[in-house]
């Protein structure tokens, strides 16, 4: 009976320490960068060089800070708020219209409306770079190029939005609740203000974070569509200095502290709003 036993538990002890032995090597392939970029903005530029990381010789984290919106004359910190302007707002406005589009798909019948939902996830497998060229056409006829609005409002409109309200509306918002708000003499535009958008708050806040991730990290576009440095957003400015880096050394601590600082926007906000998207994520997975 122990031998028995034992011969079962051997496969599942077997599987468990293969799928930990995964799992560790997958955080190790993700934190390690991570590590060096942190280990990195703190050293000076000899210290860089000379690959001393762990060291404290050369610790200068508050000299980079501030050589970092000091250089080409504060363009970093104008980065920045470009950013945040394109991708806090960007995102904001760009969740409500695929959340709205989604519920739409899910609560009303209209003509063809499969065939339409059939396009947008057609949609959501064209890569965003094949889209850069005939968005960049579109602008120069309406005279919208290296303007704001040419890296603004194409990130308005996510395909893959739209589908995940679809699914969100399926999951969070019963149709009897509908037919409650509509008898009570409730409008249709009522109904999604004040009844259906409370119930979609988690899946508003987890298309938010995913439309936050894809515009703050949005390269090409910007590059295709903006020459003005003063419309830079930080991606496309850390490129451009990091390409100058070949011939000013120093720009490369000022790169690092850059890329460092870049990425604590992404990590506040889901930090902040994990509550939200993770119930977000399991909608439509019970009944």
């Amino acid at each position: 009976m122990s031998t028995t036993g034992s011969s079962f538990l051997r496969p599942r002890l077997l599987g468990r320490a293969t799928v930990n032995v995964v799992v560790a090597v997958s955080v190790l392939y993700t934190l390690l960068p991570v590590l060096w970029l942190v280990l990195s903005a703190t050293k000076d530029r000899d210290a860089l060089f000379s690959s001393d990381l762990l060291s404290t010789s050369g610790f200068s984290p508050l000299s980079n800070l501030q050589d970092l919106f000091a250089m080409d004359g504060g363009l970093y910190g104008r980065w920045y708020l470009n950013s945040l302007l394109y991708a806090v707002l960007g995102a904001a406005v760009g969740a409500l219209l695929s959340v709205a589009c989604g519920y739409a798909f899910d609560k009303y019948r209209f003509q063809h409306k499969e065939k339409l939902f059939g396009l947008v996830l057609a949609a959501v497998m064209v890569p965003q770079t094949v889209l850069a060229l005939p968005l960049y056409l579109m602008a120069s006829e309406a005279g919208l190029v290296n303007t704001f609005w040419a890296v603004f409002i194409p990130v308005l409109f996510n395909p893959f939005g739209v589908y995940l309200g679809r699914i969100f509306s399926r999951g969070y918002v019963p149709d009897e609740v509908l037919e409650a708000a509509r008898v009570d003499g409730a409008g249709e535009l009522t109904t999604y203000v004040r009844v259906s958008l409370r119930m979609l708050g988690p899946g508003l806040v987890t298309v938010f974070l995913f439309q936050l991730t894809a515009i703050w990290n949005n390269f090409f576009l910007p590059m295709v569509m903006l020459s003005d440095q003063d419309l830079y957003p930080v991606s496309l400015g850390l490129y451009q200095w990091n390409s100058s880096a070949s011939v000013s050394p120093e720009y490369y601590p000022v790169v690092i502290m850059g890329s460092l600082l870049a990425v604590l926007p992404l990590i506040l906000a889901f930090v902040l709003l994990q509550r939200f998207w993770r119930s977000g994520l399991t909608a439509g997975a019970v009944k």
